[in-house]
């Protein structure tokens, strides 16, 4: 596996290694004594998947302080656009983000760490995007930032007319007003 450090450090970019022949392929997808030399020691607990048709964006979201999570991204089907956004407060890339393009074809993962706000827009005619997470699902901790925050910068590669949002992200509100780490 290549472990490759984005312009945000914390935020790694992991590429497995893929034996292919004719039958197809064999890749480790994830070992835990390569993510704790190459990343931080951590103990995921739990590997959530969701299936998204195209121009679905899910986030930004994250959890607060005490339920923080960090995650281990990738798409098995189809082609997403992934995008961390750093909320940690006195950080010096704080409000800067990583957007990082994540198919089937690449098997690309992304390692999001605690302390940041996640979400991806499906690029594909649908995607299947599976995630671990190192800490429990608190709903009432759950908290999410506007998509389209001027403020951020992100060019989420779809038509503003394309993206689908659930009602719940429709009302995140914006980095400045947002309850931040």
């Amino acid at each position: 596996m290549k472990f490759i450090k984005t312009t945000i450090p914390e935020v790694v970019i992991i590429e497995p290694e893929i034996y292919g022949d004719k039958r197809g392929y064999f890749m480790v997808s994830y070992s835990q004594k390569e993510f704790e030399e190459n990343i931080l020691k951590t103990k995921f607990i739990q590997d959530n998947e969701s299936m998204s048709s195209h121009g679905v964006l899910r986030g930004l979201h994250y959890q607060a302080p005490p339920y923080a999570q960090a995650k281990l991204v990738r798409v098995v089907l189809g082609k997403v656009l992934d995008v961390a956004v750093d909320i940690r407060k006195g950080s010096p890339t704080f409000s800067q983000h990583v957007a990082v393009e994540l198919s089937e074809e690449n098997k690309r993962q992304l390692f999001i760490p605690r302390g940041f706000a996640h979400g991806f827009v499906v690029l594909s005619k649908k995607a299947i995007f599976q995630y671990k997470i190192d800490n429990i699902y608190a709903p009432e901790y759950e908290r999410g930032i506007a998509f389209n925050d001027k403020g951020l910068g992100i060019d989420w590669k779809i038509k503003p007319e394309d993206i689908i949002l659930s009602e719940k992200d429709k009302k995140n509100p914006v980095l400045k007003d947002a309850e931040i780490f």
